[in-house]
């Protein structure tokens, strides 16, 4: 082929460490922008981003020229670094090292968004670590618990 075709949604949850501080709710429509920014530099397309002050979520296409570890890695650096600069509060601020990647069909791109405009309302339901698990047992993932949610 004389071209490079690619489309691949992602949907990309990552959480605060347990020993760093919460984003306000204040801030967090403002940190996801920044973060559509982020990913716009880096020539992926920002589909969404949600969440709540302990995690985001972001359905993205990724880039066809960066890793998904690479492009999430640089999403999280550069706006952890954008976070730590609002405010003495923040000034220890990090995000957990890991993260969760889901692959989002064409057909469930509509849902995916609702889910991740909605997240207040499914996180009355359930905590963070109950949902996170449920996208894993979705995907079929193997896990071993212990380690799952340690920073």
């Amino acid at each position: 082929m004389a071209s490079t075709l690619v489309k691949n949604d992602i949907h990309i949850v990552f959480h605060v460490k347990s020993t760093s501080c919460r984003i306000d709710a204040n801030l967090l429509p403002t940190l996801y922008r920044y973060i559509g920014g982020i990913i716009n530099r880096r020539n992926g397309l920002a589909i969404e981003i949600g969440g709540m002050p302990d995690h985001v979520h972001i359905l993205t296409a990724l880039p066809k020229t960066l890793s998904l570890a690479d492009y999430v890695r640089d999403i999280k650096a550069v706006s952890s670094k954008w976070i730590k600069s609002q405010g003495v509060q923040y000034a220890r601020f990090e995000w957990q090292e890991g993260y969760g990647a889901f692959s989002v069909s064409p057909t469930l791109l509509d849902k995916t968004i609702a889910y991740i405009r909605t997240q207040s309302e499914h996180h009355t339901k359930r905590t963070f670590q109950e949902e996170f698990k449920l996208f894993l047992d979705a995907y079929q993932i193997d896990y071993d618990e212990r380690y799952l949610f340690s920073d």
